[in-house]
């Protein structure tokens, strides 16, 4: 079995805790606006079949440098469009004992994704939208499954962050930031909620693609706006960050 791998950062620090090996891998469901890898969305872009085991030798190479927090996250794209691939891989990383997380959108479920669920040690699940119709604006499709999926987390008391990507106009109004606390302040399950700034570091991909960025008229946030919404965050969440 193999997956598609579209690249891999080594020695990591923004997806997951400690340093990890983050694997892209290509695929998503979502379209969202801001989407800073582009080049990931279409599973049969520029993706590299690799041998599960190539991944495990690579994760057991970097494992002295992971110390007792890092590991393995996968990312991507949407690591759940590959689910069924990525189980006994993360079945045999854990073997080797290492760490491993899912950057996820949630948007997906079946039952290779609730096994694979399972066995992660850590979901990272990324919360575009709580407003339905400003989600579905902002990434094509509906939340419904997201929630599905964070509420499955927490019945099934499996370890998750929340992240949040605060974008001026779009995902940073107060009424969704409080509706976001409302639904999830008695989650308990929950170890982090992470606000991610807005950035526009992936606008050069759009312009290699021949595709347009629909949000180059939006500026990033202000150290106005991102300390306000990291105060209405503290409001519900003590484990709310700024990252």
């Amino acid at each position: 079995m193999k997956l598609k791998v579209h690249s891999y950062e080594s020695l990591g620090t923004f997806d997951g805790p400690g340093l990890r090996l983050v694997v892209f891998l290509q695929g998503c469901n979502f379209r969202c606006l801001y989407c800073a890898n582009p080049d990931t969305i279409d599973l049969c872009g520029e993706a590299k079949d690799t041998d599960l085991e190539h991944i495990v030798e690579q994760a057991v190479s970097e494992k002295p440098f992971f110390g007792k927090r890092g590991g393995v996250t996968f990312s991507g794209g949407e690591p759940t469009v590959q689910a069924k691939a990525l189980i006994p891989l993360v079945k045999r990383l854990k073997e080797q004992g290492i760490h491993v997380c899912i950057d996820t959108n949630g948007g997906i479920w079946n039952p290779a994704v609730e096994e694979l669920l399972k066995e992660i040690d850590l979901v990272l699940l990324d919360v575009k939208q709580i407003n339905p119709e400003r989600h579905l604006n902002l990434t094509e499709r509906s939340n419904e499954q997201t929630l599905k999926t964070a509420q499955w987390l927490e019945a099934n008391e499996r370890p998750f962050w929340l992240r949040y990507v605060l974008v001026p106009g779009i995902s940073d109004f107060e009424e969704d930031i409080r509706a976001f606390g409302e639904h999830f302040k008695d989650f308990k399950m929950i170890q982090r909620v992470e606000i991610l700034p807005y950035h526009t570091l992936g606008i050069h991909k759009y312009e290699t693609m021949g595709q347009e960025y629909k949000l180059k008229d939006t500026k990033t946030n202000t150290p106005e706006q991102l300390n306000k919404a990291l105060a209405l965050f503290k409001e519900y969440f003590d484990c709310a960050v700024m990252n």
